[in-house]
């Protein structure tokens, strides 16, 4: 289908950041020769791209699209507009950027508030030594053998895929990929191919828990990352929104995407995960305590902020690197290790201000699912984020 030709040159220009920074295209299913034609093209320059998507947004009332193709991609352009400025090294805060690309203000969180998950913290693990060092000893006897990793992960896949497809039905040739990778600064990662089909690759590095795993598929996969593609390729590209076979890494897009991936266990499942996911781990001959699994879970969540305002003292504060890791150890109860991998993916120059999609679209998202009347109610709302064009600013209208 023939894009429109404002639409095509949105992709253009979101197509030349990849010859910027490699990843940042984070999927790209429309046309290949579009593709070919940036890739061989004379390298771009930063402030001209920046400039080009002015320009733009300064065009899009007058594009004839309708309005809420209007609004999903002016913020875009916003944000596409923010990433030129900063691959020219021009300075902007961090706190600016993160509105720029996510559409989203963030502050610093209550340590009131992570105190008292310490507390509730505590009680689900009650015993001798210090929660840190409970925690520590809780996470060693969680862990996934190496050896069992492949197997539990299509374990999970396939009693997810089986529930999603049952709810929010997919293409039946759609599939997902597993493979394990190493030396990366993210836990897991769906790449969208096309057509249907993801991989989605597993880090090694990072030791694969079983409080976590199913969590995880639910976030790459079933009914997240993958299941969002799918649906909106079906549903959107099909009816010629063409701006929706481009997927840009700092976006709000991505805000989108991992709300709704981080909240996609809760939304298939809902209370009685652990249970669930207590059986399946019996039929692979392992021993797990979802109850106490789940009450951890529900215990933690209000250490949602600990990583954002670890960014916040590390790119606004301008705190030293072994301060933050220190503050991460302290409020996030992460090992040294895992303090330093969190801090990896927060200097990194492409994925530093990341961690607020993950903070900010947990809150807004489910804020919004929450304020549903019903079961029936929040199962439309979660498809609506599977199916439409929404943007941080239209799930705050409609809240």
């Amino acid at each position: 289908m023939e894009a429109h030709p404002f639409v095509t040159e949105y992709l253009r220009l979101g197509l030349a950041f990849d010859r910027l920074e490699e990843g940042f295209v984070d999927a790209y299913t429309g046309d290949p020769a579009l593709r070919r034609e940036v890739q061989n093209a004379q390298a771009p320059q930063p402030r001209e791209l920046a400039r080009r998507a002015a320009e733009l947004r300064v065009a899009l009332p007058d594009a004839g699209l309708a309005p809420e193709r209007v609004a999903f991609l002016d913020v875009h352009l916003r944000a596409l507009e923010c990433s030129g400025r900063k691959f020219a090294g021009e300075r902007i805060g961090f706190v600016e950027e993160v509105a720029a690309y996510f559409d989203v203000d963030i502050a610093p969180g209550d340590v009131a508030d992570y105190r008292q998950a310490h507390r509730r913290m505590d009680e689900v693990l009650a015993g001798d030594g210090s929660l840190t060092e409970r925690m520590a000893a809780h996470r060693k006897a969680d862990e996934i053998p190496p050896e069992r990793l492949s197997a539990c992960v299509e374990a999970f896949s396939g009693a997810l895929r089986e529930l999603v497809r049952a709810r929010y039905p997919l293409p039946e040739h759609e599939h997902v990929t597993y493979e394990v990778v190493g030396d990366k600064p993210w836990s897991g990662f769906n790449y969208y191919l096309g057509n249907y089909h993801s991989r989605v690759a597993i880090n090694a590095d990072l030791t694969q828990h079983m409080a976590h795993l199913p969590q995880l598929i639910a976030h790459e996969a079933y009914p997240g990352h993958h299941t969002e593609h799918c649906r909106k390729e079906a549903g959107l590209v099909a009816a010629g929104q063409t701006e929706q076979t481009l997927f840009l890494v700092n976006t709000p897009q991505c805000l989108m995407a991992e709300g709704l991936a981080d909240l996609a266990l809760r939304s298939v499942i809902g209370p009685g995960w652990g249970r669930w996911a207590q059986e399946i781990y019996a039929d692979l001959g392992l021993r797990f305590d979802g109850e106490r699994a789940e009450r951890l879970a529900d215990a933690s969540a209000m250490l949602l902020g600990v990583r954002q305002d670890a960014a916040l003292l590390l790119h606004d504060r301008r705190r030293s690197p072994d301060e933050v890791a220190e503050f991460l150890q302290t409020w996030g109860l992460m090992t040294p290790q895992r303090a330093r991998q969190s801090l990896r993916f927060l200097s990194s120059p492409l994925w530093r201000a990341y961690i607020s999609t993950y903070v900010e679209g947990y809150r807004l998202l489910g804020g919004w699912l929450d304020r549903a009347v019903d079961a029936a109610d929040r199962a439309d709302r979660f498809r609506r984020l599977l199916d439409e064009p929404l943007t941080p600013g239209a799930v705050r209208a409609a809240a």
